[in-house]
């Protein structure tokens, strides 16, 4: 028998015994493979499927699916690659490390890429509500994962980042159907208040936006420099605020001016003090 005859039979008995011996575990390994995306899928549809009833934005479905189906591939790919006897210890080390610079990089876009999860997740305001945040305050227009965007009362549109939004101070003026308004005006000290606050629950109760319950209030709430200043409170739909509000600021005057009840101007009384005279020399 030859040297080369050798070698090939030498060969033939290393294929046969790494065969042997790897073929079922890549036989086991495609077999894991093919069942864990099957339960990957059902898991991720099970997940949008609860998602769903709970009424969740369809972006933060979106992003939540796709991330849950990433995370359990990248496991599910490490732990078939173990089956077959690679060694995964460096190939998880080398994700970590990747994770954390990417992490550190996008340190800003996270913070905000969380507030977007939680303010789609808890819903503190919805697209269509008027809140004020940071100085800035008009109607949520979008709802991204990273952004909301306000469009203001001018039809400005500012962009606000979600991480200082999900963790900062908020007013949401649309949570409820209904909201209050409140509207001040001096009368003068010559007239009686009494006739005043007549005159503006009368004009008050005639606009069909005003709720009946709770019910409107006229009082007084100070004495101020030149004038007795009372507050009008109604309550209204919260589609009916800014009208409702001009239209009562524009009535005020004409029902006052029919109780005969003066809107004054400021005023101050000034007193000459006159000055001695020195007396003429002779």
């Amino acid at each position: 028998m030859d040297l080369d005859t050798i070698k090939i039979e030498q060969l033939t008995d290393k294929v046969t015994e790494m065969t042997l011996f790897y073929a079922p575990k890549l036989v086991l390994a495609i077999i894991t493979l093919v069942a864990g995306l099957w339960l990957i899928s059902v898991l991720v549809r099970g997940m949008q499927y609860v998602m769903e009833k709970r009424d969740l934005d369809l972006s933060l479905r979106r992003w939540l699916s796709s991330i849950l189906g990433l995370a359990l591939k990248i496991c599910l790919l490490i732990s078939v690659i173990s089956m077959i006897g690679v060694q995964t210890t460096s190939f998880i080390a080398m994700l970590g490390a990747a994770g954390l610079a990417v992490g550190l990089a996008l340190q800003g876009s996270l913070s905000n890429f969380a507030g977007g999860v939680l303010i789609l997740f808890f819903k503190p305001y919805r697209v269509g509500d008027y809140i004020k945040t940071d100085g800035e305050e008009g109607f949520v227009e979008v709802i991204d994962i990273f952004y909301t965007v306000l469009r203001t009362l001018d039809s400005r549109h500012v962009i606000m980042p979600n991480g200082p939004l999900a963790n900062g101070n908020l007013v949401n003026f649309t949570r409820d159907p209904n909201r209050r308004l409140d509207l001040t005006v001096g009368i003068s000290y010559q007239n009686k208040f009494e006739d005043a606050e007549a005159a503006l629950l009368a004009m008050v109760r005639e606009d069909p936006r005003v709720l009946a319950e709770p019910a409107p209030f006229v009082g007084v709430t100070g004495y101020g420099d030149s004038s007795i200043d009372l507050t009008i409170r109604t309550w209204c739909r919260n589609e009916d605020f800014w009208t409702l509000r001009f239209s009562l600021n524009k009535g005020i005057k004409p029902a006052l001016d029919a109780a005969g009840v003066t809107i004054p101007f400021p005023q101050r009384d000034v007193h000459l003090i006159p000055q001695p005279q020195s007396p003429q020399s002779p």
